[in-house]
């Protein structure tokens, strides 16, 4: 059966409806403009499943506290920063199938948005005195930054192993969702061993989450078609790192010329993604999926048993069963 959220979400429903009631609270401001565009962002928020893992950790870990509903929202305060930001970076109009920020207020006012939501995130922790939260979540944005950055550095050169490429994703991704467990863990002051369990917990699903990702690149769901986005935009993922690792030198010096020169030419990016699935990428792809994903399960099957343990366990299978 697949895991379905709003069964995932049982243990912690009225968690989940006071923190959307905190977290609208967190982004208020005097400035009307600032108000009108932070209550633009959270009517179009996403599955909010970073927010679960703070609060289904914290109940694995020992209890859901007035700490742990801080560590939620300040992860979500300075997640919504950084996709505010990315957008920009990307000139991304648009987010969620929504139009973004900077679609619709422009380059600066997103800018100093996302600053303002950082702000605001970094002031939450700092007069509730929850230091160990913001050490974890301060950790995982320079992460992010220097996870982008490697990519963006490699993508001109288009020169990135394997190695590397779990380096970038565990930076960009992985820490984010790393950074739950750990802060859900940290809120209810378990044992240094068990914060660093769960980071460890957490960082596994992300390294699952993301090559799920790069496998909906190549339509692998039931109702999309191939896209190739990464491809366009010259980002090596795992399924094409492996299919090129495997080719010859003739083939691998074609499909590159094809990705440095031709990213924008639809017949091109098709040939690149057959090439892929030709050469076993996405099967190899899925392995390493598969792999981070039971590694995951392993770590949570030394926690006691509980409805939050059942729970966290759906929203592991459900980042990896999702069709988007």
């Amino acid at each position: 059966m697949k895991p379905d959220l709003k069964q995932i979400q049982i243990p912690i429903e009225n968690e989940m409806a006071q923190f959307e009631l905190k977290f609208r609270a967190s982004m208020k401001s005097k400035v009307k403009l600032l108000d009108h565009i932070t209550n633009y962002i959270v009517k179009r928020k996403g599955k909010q499943m970073r927010p679960m893992f703070v609060f289904l950790t914290a109940g694995v870990c020992g209890g859901i506290n007035d700490s742990t509903h801080r560590g939620a929202a300040l992860i979500e305060l300075l997640h919504t920063a950084t996709l505010v930001h990315d957008d920009v970076v990307d000139d991304a109009n648009y987010r969620r199938g929504f139009f973004s920020v900077n679609a619709l207020w422009k380059n600066k006012i997103s800018v100093l948005v996302g600053d303002y939501l950082l702000s605001r995130g970094l002031l939450l922790s700092v007069e509730n005195n929850d230091f160990k939260l913001l050490k974890i979540v301060s950790n995982a944005v320079k992460e992010m930054s220097e996870g982008e950055l490697l990519q963006i550095a490699k993508a001109r050169k288009l020169d990135i192993t394997e190695e590397v490429y779990y380096d970038i994703i565990r930076q960009k991704t992985a820490s984010l969702l790393a950074s739950c467990c750990a802060v859900g863990a940290s809120s209810t002051d378990s044992s240094d061993e068990t914060i660093a369990k769960m980071r460890e917990f957490g960082e596994k699903v992300g390294m699952a989450f993301q090559i799920k990702d790069d496998l909906f690149d190549y339509g692998e769901d039931e109702i999309g078609k191939p896209v190739g986005i990464d491809i366009k935009e010259k980002k090596m993922t795992l399924p094409l790192i492996f299919a090129l690792s495997k080719a010859d030198w003739l083939e691998k010096k074609k499909i590159i010329n094809l990705i440095r020169n031709r990213s924008e030419d639809k017949k091109a990016v098709n040939q690149v993604i057959d090439f892929v699935k030709k050469s076993g990428g996405l099967e190899y792809a899925k392995t390493i999926m598969d792999r981070f994903y039971a590694e995951a399960l392993d770590i949570l099957k030394t926690f006691p048993e509980s409805e939050y343990k059942t729970s966290l366990e759906g929203l592991v299978s459900y980042t990896i069963e999702r069709k988007k």
